[in-house]
């Protein structure tokens, strides 16, 4: 009998053992938060994901090279090559004004940083509760959640005459009208975050006598995560999207007014400029937050652990 619980009880550690806790829980259980981001990184590096990204970066420059100064087709005729615009971006005396190498490009970059990620907080701050007392209160939902749907569909550009009546400055309309689209997403998805709750986890803190503060702390909140996170990674982009719409009506800095603005003075390389310069600020943008919430969310890979995944 002895040697049966010996053997039972051979090769597995007590609490402050790791290796049975590992199995089990998935590759992240004992390690932190920033050893998990790493962990992703290491992974993400050894699967041929970054290679096939960098090869489909370079099919659409072939495609751009060979389609505007190579085959030079009717659609494309008009469109300034690649090679152009790596040369008057990379030019120390651009031909229109604007390069790696002039103070005012990064101040537009800096300039449409600020206002996005003043709309974005706003969004965030306002949009992340809302949805979720929306999804978890039914007569919430009935009071707000129509409002919400009909203003939804409204482009940001129709908010434009409204927007310069309503804010006298200048920052005003540009911010409100960044704002509108990442408001609506954040809070869609939030609330759509409450909606995909199975239904068993309020049972049963129903049955334990929890309160309903409780619930939404320690059920509501973390239950839509995931959900409100990826609204986050959609609101961002849409805040990059409609800046542009706002920043072609205010203000003398930022990355749509130089789109806007290049078009006006036909200085086509620079739109393109502006075009990747938008592109790839916006993508570093939304890896942050989508890095942010795997560290937020290191549960996530727990439970997924839990699920032989």
């Amino acid at each position: 009998m002895a040697s049966d619980t010996e053997s039972s009880t051979a090769g597995r550690p007590g609490i402050q053992g790791r290796p049975v806790a590992r199995k089990v829980l998935g590759p992240f259980s004992g390690y932190s938060k920033i050893e998990a981001a790493f962990y992703h990184l290491k992974a993400w590096l050894k699967s041929p994901s970054p290679y096939l990204m960098v090869l489909g970066f370079m099919l659409l420059m072939g495609f751009w090279w060979l389609s505007v100064e190579v085959w030079k087709l009717p659609r494309f005729a008009g469109m300034p090559g690649p090679t152009a615009v790596v040369r008057e971006w990379f030019s120390r005396e651009p031909t229109f004004g604007l390069s790696f190498y002039t103070p005012d490009y990064y101040l537009h970059i800096l300039t449409s940083l600020q206002r996005v990620f003043i709309a974005f907080v706003l969004s965030t701050l306002i949009g992340v509760p809302l949805g979720l007392i929306i999804g978890w209160s039914r007569t919430a939902r009935d009071y707000i959640f129509p409002v919400l749907e009909m203003l939804r569909p409204i482009p940001a550009l129709a908010w434009v005459p409204l927007a310069i009546l309503m804010f006298k400055s200048s920052e005003g309309p540009v911010v409100f009208l960044t704002f509108l689209p990442a408001f609506f997403a954040t809070t869609l998805n939030s609330m759509l975050g409450v909606h995909s709750i199975d239904e068993s986890y309020f049972r049963a803190a129903d049955c334990l006598g929890a309160s309903r503060w409780q619930v939404f702390r320690h059920i509501v909140v973390p239950g839509a995560l995931p959900f409100v996170f990826t609204g986050l990674e959609i609101s961002i982009g849409l805040a990059w999207f409609s800046l542009v719409a706002g920043e072609m009506i205010a203000g003398e800095y930022g990355l749509g007014y130089v789109i806007y603005t290049s078009y006006t003075m036909v200085s086509y390389p620079t739109i393109v400029i502006g075009m990747i310069t938008l592109g790839v600020v916006g993508y570093v943008s939304s890896a942050i937050i989508r890095a942010v919430g795997m560290l937020l969310m290191s549960w996530r890979s727990r439970e997924l652990g839990l699920g032989g995944q």
